[in-house]
């Protein structure tokens, strides 16, 4: 979607071809201007300080709570995308989003192995990554598809998805902070 919102300039745009240099190619390609390109870089770069900022509150806040604020402040700053804003400003709410929605994955990737016995673990990260991969593949088809109908739509899609996994996060029955990891799975 950051592609998407970029060639297009800002978020009233998004479509309009105005502001896109025309393409040597006949599948409809667009390219991307050296000002698109810093502006990817910028909030690609986003991921680093985020996973600094996730191991500082990490064990502060717990990985459930962790989890849910990074959800939701994503939501919040994808929900921001909706306003029609310069690309500046559009590019720093790209930033922010993209941030804590990485932390929010990392946080995920440091809870599921800590809830899973070592018997287990393998089943349950695996678990973790294939619905990040299911998600990966209907991501395109969002930013692709939806967002030729309505910016509004597929902001929305990922605004809810986020706002939804926020609260399936704080209804996970383990929180793992301060906790060993176990060895062996205990039977009731």
């Amino acid at each position: 979607m950051t592609t998407e919102l970029l060639g297009a300039g800002d978020t009233c745009h998004v479509g309009s071809q105005s502001n896109i240099p025309a393409a040597e190619c006949s599948l409809e390609c667009r390219m991307l201007t050296t000002a698109d390109y810093w502006d990817l870089l910028w909030t690609t770069i986003a991921e680093f300080p985020a996973l600094f900022l996730t191991a500082v509150i990490i064990d502060l806040l717990g990985r459930k709570r962790t989890m849910a604020l990074e959800f939701v402040v994503y939501s919040v700053f994808v929900f921001l995308l909706c306003i029609c804003t310069s690309r500046v400003i559009m590019t720093m709410f790209l930033f922010v989003a993209r941030g804590f929605i990485s932390g929010a994955f990392q946080t995920a990737y440091v809870y599921t192995p800590e809830v899973y016995p070592t018997s287990m673990r393998s089943i349950g990260l695996g678990m973790c990554s294939a619905m990040a991969r299911i998600g990966a593949i209907l991501a395109p088809f969002n930013s692709q598809v939806v967002l030729n109908y309505s910016v509004y739509a597929a902001i929305s899609i990922y605004g809810t998805v986020a706002l939804l996994a926020a609260g399936a996060s704080m209804l996970l029955p383990i929180e793992t902070k301060g906790r060993e990891m176990k060895d062996t799975r205990t039977v009731q």
